[in-house]
């Protein structure tokens, strides 16, 4: 039995009524099976969670499998629609299956006799609930700490979100014109200028955000761009084309000059 699949601290009790136990149920009465069949299977899946539940039954070569795992989807879908749960915080908290109705059939035998056959039936009952939220903290912890899961993949792309910024941040600092001071209109010996100060900081900046930049362009290579990041993009490339043929002109400025001095 595995430890990631079996609910701690989640057993229900026994005592009392059945149909006072705690949580949402699902019933399928009548089946055409004994009830000793139908247990074999139960014992399986009780205290586990839904999804290790249902791969359970979904590999499993007995029949009552196939029913069973039916009423658990019928449980787990009115856990979500009656009772707003959310699926993966379900568990199994208690499966039995009741004796039904036996129908009585006669065999012919040998010397005028007859023998009985009973056709049993049974009653099938899953009822999930919410895991405690002790046994759901520690779930989402191994999750999260799990590489390659689904925590562990958002709070990368937080992460190198969170540093794309910081980096995009810098750059318009570094890039930013100097403000126009009036030097007119005010006193320079109350005023400390540190405008030196100011670019090294930016320039540091700048520097400390390089390996992040090549380690975040790898992370979001495959993310796709927003618009306003398009948008960034585009004048950027419009913004190098103007320059790449500005510094074409004046090569070839440069060069009708030289000619028209060589001859």
């Amino acid at each position: 039995m595995s430890s990631t699949s079996l609910v701690r601290g989640g057993e229900v009790p026994t005592s009392g009524k059945t149909n006072e136990r705690p949580g949402t149920r699902a019933v399928a009465r009548h089946i055409r099976m004994s009830a000793s069949k139908a247990r074999a299977v139960l014992d399986l899946i009780r205290n586990k969670d839904v999804q290790s539940a249902d791969e359970i039954l979904r590999f499993s070569e007995r029949d009552a499998a196939i029913v069973i795992r039916k009423v658990l989807a019928s449980a787990v879908a009115n856990a979500e629609h009656n009772d707003d749960q959310i699926p993966e915080d379900l568990y199994v908290a208690a499966c039995f299956a009741d004796e039904g109705k036996t129908m009585r059939r006669m065999r012919p035998r040998a010397r005028g006799r007859a023998s009985r056959i009973r056709k049993r039936s049974c009653h099938i009952t899953v009822i999930v609930a919410r895991m405690p939220e002790r046994e759901l903290e520690r779930r989402r912890s191994i999750e999260a700490a799990r590489p390659g899961s689904r925590a562990a993949r958002r709070a990368g792309q937080q992460q190198a979100e969170g540093r794309r910024r910081q980096l995009r941040r810098a750059r318009q600092e570094a890039l930013a014109p100097e403000h126009d001071h009036d030097h007119d209109g005010h006193d320079h010996d109350g005023h400390d200028h540190d405008h030196d100060d100011v670019a090294i900081e930016v320039d540091q900046v700048t520097a400390d955000d390089i390996e992040a930049l090549a380690e975040t362009e790898e992370i979001l290579r495959d993310e796709p761009l927003t618009d306003a990041e398009v948008i960034e993009d585009e004048t950027a490339g419009t913004q190098q084309a103007e320059t790449l043929a500005d510094h074409e002109g004046d090569a070839e400025v440069t060069m009708a000059e030289d000619d028209r001095e060589t001859k």
